[in-house]
């Protein structure tokens, strides 16, 4: 019976750390084909470009913090392919609000400007850095993090490259505070009253 007991607890926990060891190398799943055709539509070089960021050159600086995005949406060649892009851009002064990518690490690239940049990993240590033009900083993935600009008088544009082709965006402010979570439960959280919430939850509803 002990050695039925053992050779069961010993099967248990390799099954354990297999599971274990799956999730850590979980990602986009592996196509077994070359791409992933569309399923009525012609595959020829259009189906493997994207045009949507040509704005970027075309206009003006935007007024307010953009991002530009060529994730499996907006670009569906990218679907198995286990990649994606964006483009922000920082006017003087704004933020890409604190987030998370749950399904990818980040990798950006600060092209122009200067950018203070930082995340926080799960023992609540903070890392942060103020880029220049040419560097690079990695966030890692589901870990919140942000970006600011906090030249008051330069723009800043930067390039993240995202290892999945729907990294997935969470914005912890909207989150909280542009959804139904309940006042009582978010006062209690963040230890302040149900009349702070709510003015927190107008200055993110939409303006109408």
């Amino acid at each position: 019976m002990a050695s039925r007991t053992s050779t069961l607890k010993f099967f248990a926990l390799l099954i354990c750390s297999l599971a274990i060891a799956e999730m850590a190398m979980a990602g986009d799943p592996d196509i077994l084909s070359d791409f992933i055709a569309p399923p009525n539509g012609t595959v020829d070089g259009n189906f493997f470009t994207y045009t949507g960021m040509r704005v970027v050159f075309e206009e003006d600086e935007p007024k307010n913090f953009t991002v530009l995005k060529a994730t499996s949406a907006e670009f569906p060649a990218l679907n198995g392919q286990s990649v994606s892009y964006a483009v922000l851009e920082f006017p003087s002064g704004t933020t890409n609000p604190p987030h998370t990518h749950p399904r990818s690490a980040e990798l950006l690239f600060l092209v122009d400007g200067t950018l203070e940049v930082g995340f926080v990993d799960t023992k609540n240590n903070l890392f942060t850095q103020t880029l220049q033009v040419g560097d690079l900083f990695v966030f890692p993935k589901g870990l919140v993090h942000y970006q600011y600009n906090a030249d008051s008088q330069n723009s800043a544009t930067a390039i993240s490259a995202f290892g999945s082709a729907s990294a997935g965006t969470v914005s912890i402010p909207s989150t909280l505070f542009a959804t139904n979570i309940d006042d009582n439960a978010l006062a209690l959280s963040f230890k302040t009253d149900v009349a702070t919430i709510q003015q927190l939850k107008a200055g993110l509803a939409p303006k109408l």
